[in-house]
């Protein structure tokens, strides 16, 4: 398969997608509603967006979730780095800006409860490992 532009795959962007599927059931079984999917927004004096995954509430909790899925061969199941490791420094200061856009895009003021969580999802075949990391970015 060719690259694109922004050097993604047709395969992971199948991938990114099925992980985002995945940790969508996963918070849905967790009891939690989902408000929005793929939020995007473009930051100021930027030529970057950021986008969050899947925007969630549990209670009176929002919770924006970035989910990282990495598809694994068998030769490294077990010796691979996790998906969350992606999310930086530079991706954890994006997800804020992201996530505080959302909320004043709603009308729900900054000082509500809200999170970011990550969501990893390791998919072999047809198994998936998931891990949800909770209220995993601290922002000021």
């Amino acid at each position: 398969m060719g690259s694109s532009p922004t050097g993604f795959t047709m395969e992971t962007r199948y991938i990114g997608s099925l992980g985002e599927r995945i940790a969508e059931k996963c918070l849905r079984d967790k009891g939690y509603q989902i408000l929005d999917r793929n939020y995007c927004f473009r930051l100021p004096g930027s030529p970057q967006k950021g986008e969050i995954d899947i925007v969630a509430k549990k209670a009176d909790i929002i919770s924006f979730v970035e989910v990282k899925t990495l598809r694994l061969t068998s030769f490294v199941w077990g010796k691979a780095f996790s998906p969350e490791v992606k999310v930086n420094f530079g991706k954890q200061r994006k997800l804020i800006k992201t996530a505080e856009s959302w909320l004043m895009t709603k009308k729900i003021p900054l000082n509500s409860k809200w999170q970011i969580d990550v969501i990893s999802v390791m998919i072999k075949g047809r198994k998936a490992r998931i891990s949800h990391f909770e209220n995993a970015i601290a922002y000021a």
